[in-house]
């Protein structure tokens, strides 16, 4: 803890990898958690470009099931010291496997989001993209001004990250000195694959998760335990 600290106020450049985790701690539900009607399916039969297609209404009626106890999830003592962090950072850039918006919303800035928003709503025609939080959305599937289908604004199985955004990201994980990777299964490509391009261009990788994963064998320090309660030790 002691050296990671050093390393936190020596780095010239900072860059984070968020994952599940974080906001697990929040109360959001992990991409698997479902319940009741939910555990008929499994969640990569909902979130596909062919699962909407075949039946918009029973994808956004998942989506609005999640979207709902998103509303309620506040930002917890780990979101707000990842905020604290970029405050003092001299560089700093936070890279998000969530869709939540919960960073955005304890105050961190510099927010990739490499899955998008499930508060983004696009348009499947004019691909116009707005944001709406309402909870529960008053039509599914809702429709745009324009007359044309709507679809949540997040990153499919089997679809591309946003070219901008995961070009952002390489450069944020090659131009760091510190790496940190909170939260996250380190199993989702291409995202886990930042912390070894961080470690190739020289960053120390620090992960902090409440058990090792695939990548803690090959990096410079590994600290067990809930973000919530690292975090703010850390960055304190």
């Amino acid at each position: 803890m002691q050296a990671v600290r050093q390393w936190l106020r020596d780095a010239s450049s900072l860059a984070v990898l968020t994952g599940a985790g974080v906001s697990a701690e929040s109360g959001v539900p992990t991409f698997r958690d479902n319940n009741g009607l939910w555990n008929r399916y499994r969640a990569e039969d909902l979130a596909t470009p062919s699962a909407f297609a075949r039946d918009p209404k029973l994808v956004w009626e998942w989506y609005d099931w999640r979207r709902s106890l998103i509303a309620e999830a506040k930002p917890n003592p780990g979101h707000f010291a990842l905020a604290a962090a970029e405050s003092r950072a001299r560089k700093f850039t936070l890279i998000t496997q969530n869709v939540d918006g919960l960073h955005e919303l304890a105050g961190s800035r510099n927010v990739l989001r490499l899955h998008g928003s499930i508060w983004t709503l696009r348009c499947l025609d004019c691909k116009r993209e707005r944001e709406d939080r309402r909870t529960p959305l008053p039509e599914i599937p809702p429709r745009c001004e324009c007359g044309g289908m709507l679809r949540p604004g997040v990153v499919w199985f089997g679809e591309l990250l946003p070219v901008q955004v995961w070009q952002d990201a390489e450069t944020a994980a090659r131009r760091a000195d510190l790496f940190l990777v909170i939260g996250t299964s380190a199993m989702v490509y291409p995202a886990a694959g930042l912390a070894t391009i961080a470690k190739s261009s020289g960053a120390r990788v620090v992960e902090i998760n409440i058990a090792e994963t695939g990548l803690s064998d090959s990096i410079d320090e590994f600290l067990q335990g809930p973000s919530g309660e690292l975090l703010p030790q850390l960055i304190a």
